[in-house]
């Protein structure tokens, strides 16, 4: 079994299968040992679990899920690389490369198709262009799966888990916290990459809640209201949401008293029930 890790064996590789690395497809291939199998403890994968992966690039991530669950799952979108990983997987049964592109694959099917009687988790080193997209997509269908742990650019790892109403949240930070409970757990230097990125990496781990933490009417005008106040994050709350929302500020000045808020308050400082008390009064 190749070393996967091992510059000399990727480049090999890639050479036999005349395959060469997409900077449009964002890979960056793990060559540090330690980093696939912390990532696969901390995600708790065992015999219960299936797991699905997105991206399994040459199949390191790969080799440590399958060695742990029942059953992986990996969805690729580069046509060139199921022929590869066919080698580099070739020991283990229990590995299913899907091609395609996971942003349009109808999920709930996939995950019924293929592990019926299974717990459920999303495990990998996503591409960092397409993270927010992915994410939200796993999270926003509702999918039947425990948690999701994946590798992404450190910097968006931090938006992505940070705590609604304190500065380091954006709109996806409210998004996430509505539908799981976000964690960042560790970092991932530059030099754990072949070819190494020009930025630090971190692993995160979303946990589904069964339920969100606020009930709101209808969810989709409700994080149309948290883009809009985000939209222009150095402005006011209200100017933000007036201009994204195309009302008056008056208007919106209005629902934020109401709502016991300052008509001065940053996006950033309000919370998730916050915005949930402020789309029930702008709706009035």
């Amino acid at each position: 079994m190749p070393n996967l890790t091992d510059v000399s064996v990727i480049k090999d590789l890639c050479e036999r299968y005349g395959f060469s690395l997409s900077k449009g497809f964002g890979q960056n291939f793990i060559v540090n040992p330690g980093i696939c199998p912390k990532i696969v403890a901390a995600a708790g994968i065992d015999k219960s679990f299936g797991v699905l992966e997105v991206g399994p690039g040459i199949g390191v991530l790969t080799k440590e899920l399958a060695a742990q669950a029942e059953k992986v799952v990996s969805v690729e979108i580069d046509t060139r690389l199921p022929e590869l990983l066919q080698e580099t997987l070739q020991e283990y049964s229990n590995v299913e490369i899907v091609q395609g592109d996971v942003l349009k694959t109808d999920l709930h099917q996939l995950i019924q198709e293929r592990f019926q009687g299974l717990s459920v988790a999303v495990c990998a080193n996503l591409p960092y262009y397409i993270t927010s997209p992915i994410l939200m997509k796993l999270l926003e269908e509702r999918l039947p799966i425990e948690h999701i742990t994946v590798m992404v650019q450190k910097e968006a790892a931090e938006r992505i888990t940070a705590v609604p109403g304190t500065r380091a949240a954006g709109a996806i930070s409210y998004a996430v916290y509505y539908y799981a409970e976000p964690q960042l757990l560790f970092a991932v230097q530059p030099g754990s990459f072949y070819p190494p990125p020009k930025v630090t990496s971190a692993v995160i781990q979303l946990v589904l809640r069964k339920e969100p933490p606020v009930k709101v009417q209808n969810e989709e005008a409700f994080f149309k209201l948290i883009r809009a106040a985000f939209s222009q994050r150095r402005k006011t709350a209200a100017n933000s949401i007036a201009a994204g929302m195309g009302i008056p500020k008056s208007q919106v000045i209005e629902a934020l008293t109401q709502a016991g808020l300052s008509s001065m308050a940053r996006p950033e400082q309000l919370t998730l029930e916050d915005f949930a008390n402020l789309q029930n009064y702008l709706k009035k």
